[in-house]
């Protein structure tokens, strides 16, 4: 298998989980929020919170599959190293507010790893496209 085709599978793999995780936090927030590690939640009205992080995973998953069918494989390696950070930001947030240690790295850290993986292999495999053809050497006079 090609590395095209192995960043293929995985910048798909990432698009789906991202839009189904934006659609669970939108139209179900209460029972999205269980097993992402922080501790308390926001009493009262705070389901509009989990709503907007929703929004947020939603319009990513977009973004990457917009790339995908478009064919901008050099940007889409980018966007994917850009959309790392949202759940590395997740790890620290809840690391910070002293939640769950395995969630934060079994579920954001592993998550944002996974997708600065496949942003850097999809500009490793792009790299080789923009790189230009050797030239031949010239000839020597004699």
């Amino acid at each position: 298998m090609s590395l095209k085709n192995v960043n293929t599978v995985l910048a798909t793999a990432c698009a789906l989980f991202v839009l189904y995780l934006g659609l669970s936090f939108i139209l179900a927030p209460e029972v999205s929020t269980q097993g992402v590690g922080l501790p308390n939640w926001p009493a009262g009205n705070g389901d509009g919170f989990l709503i907007m992080k929703g929004t947020r995973e939603f319009s990513m998953g977009l973004v990457i599959g917009i790339l995908l069918v478009t064919g901008h494989r050099r940007a889409l390696g980018w966007v994917l190293l850009m959309e790392a950070v949202a759940p590395f930001g997740d790890m620290i947030n809840v690391l910070a507010h002293h939640g769950s240690i395995a969630a934060a790295f079994g579920i954001h850290g592993q998550t944002s790893a996974l997708i600065a993986t496949t942003g850097l292999l999809t500009l490793r495999e792009t790299s080789k496209a923009h790189q230009a053809p050797a030239l031949a050497p010239a000839a020597q006079p004699a």
